[in-house]
C-alpha cells in the first residue's frame, strides 16, 4: 500500500473556503458562532469543531498594493508523528498505512500531551467532551477508495491528492514553473509530512506558518533519553529477576529444600 499526500498549491488558492465547508459537512461538525472583528477569516483559528481553516493574510507587494495570501491550515500528518509518541493512552493516536495520523476519541483521555508535542500547534482540546480533535486525513474515505473531502471539493485544483512520491514530483515541477521565492514546504522537515505546500512567497510571509518547525525539548528528551532509559530499566529488571530465579529456584537432581531427601 503506497503512502498518500495532499498538496496545497497556494498560487491557486482563491480563499473560497469550499474545503473548510466540505470538512465540516463530511465529518458532521457544527458551525462556529463568531463576532466580526475586521477580518474575513472565520473562525479566527482552528478549534475542536473546525479541523481545517483558510487563513486570510494581507500583504503589500513591491508596488505598495495590497494582496491576499490564502493558506489552508490543517494537520500535517507527519511521518515522524511526535503526538503519537507521547500519547500515554494505548491506541488513542494511531497511524494508518496511507499516512494518516488519527485520534480515536473513544480512547483519548484528554491529557493534552499531543497538543504540547505538536510543532505546528494543530490539535485542539474540547472542554465539553474533554477530548482532543484534529483533521483525520479523511482516512475513512480512503478506506472506501475516495479522495479526502477537501481535495475533492476544491474548485481551483489548489488541492491535489495522490501517492506521496507523485505529489512531490508535481510540487517540484510547480516550484520551477513559478520561480522566484517559490518553495516546497513539508517534504523533509521533521521526517516529512503527508500535507505539503507550494509557497509562492517566503514562508515567513504566511502568518502562523513555522519557518523552521521543531519538536519541543520535552519531546526530544522523552524520545532520546527517558524512553530508552525506561526500556533499559525494564529489561534490566527482567534480567535481574531471571538471574535470581535460576540461582535460588528449584534445581533438578539436587536435594529438595527443607526435607533433606534426594529428588
Amino acid at each position: 500500500m503506497p503512502e498518500y499526500a495532499i498538496l496545497n498549491d497556494l498560487s491557486k488558492c482563491m480563499g473560497c473556503r469550499a474545503c473548510q465547508t466540505a470538512c465540516k459537512g463530511w465529518n458532521g461538525l457544527p458551525g462556529d458562532k463568531m463576532t466580526q472583528k475586521g477580518t474575513y477569516q472565520n473562525p479566527p483559528e482552528l478549534n475542536a469543531h473546525t479541523w481545517t481553516l483558510i487563513h486570510f493574510n494581507e500583504i503589500a507587494d513591491d508596488k505598495g498594493r495590497v494582496k491576499w495570501l490564502f493558506r489552508k491550515e490543517q494537520c500535517y500528518h507527519c511521518k515522524d508523528a511526535a503526538c503519537a509518541d507521547v500519547c500515554p493512552a494505548p491506541g488513542a493516536i494511531f497511524k494508518t498505512k496511507e499516512g494518516a495520523v488519527v485520534i480515536d476519541q473513544d480512547k483519548c483521555i484528554g491529557c493534552k500531551y499531543c497538543i504540547n508535542a505538536c510543532p505546528y500547534g494543530i490539535p485542539r482540546f474540547d472542554p465539553e467532551t474533554e477530548k482532543v480533535f484534529k483533521c483525520t486525513f479523511c482516512y475513512d474515505r480512503l478506506q472506501g477508495d475516495m479522495v479526502p473531502a477537501c481535495a475533492k471539493t476544491c474548485p481551483s485544483h489548489a488541492l491535489q491528492f495522490g501517492e506521496r512520491d507523485r505529489i512531490i514530483e508535481i510540487a517540484k515541477k510547480r516550484v520551477k514553473e513559478l520561480g522566484g521565492d517559490t518553495s516546497l514546504y513539508g517534504e523533509k522537515s521533521l521526517g516529512g509530512a503527508h500535507y505539503m505546500y507550494v509557497l509562492p512567497e517566503k514562508a515567513m510571509m504566511y502568518a502562523g506558518l513555522p519557518t523552521n518547525p521543531y519538536y519541543p525539548v520535552t519531546v526530544t528528551l522523552w524520545r532520546n533519553i527517558v524512553r530508552p532509559l525506561s526500556l533499559v530499566s525494564f529489561l534490566g529488571a527482567i534480567g535481574v529477576s531471571w538471574l535470581y530465579y535460576i540461582s535460588k529456584g528449584p534445581k533438578k537432581g539436587g536435594k529438595e529444600e527443607g526435607n533433606g531427601k534426594e529428588q
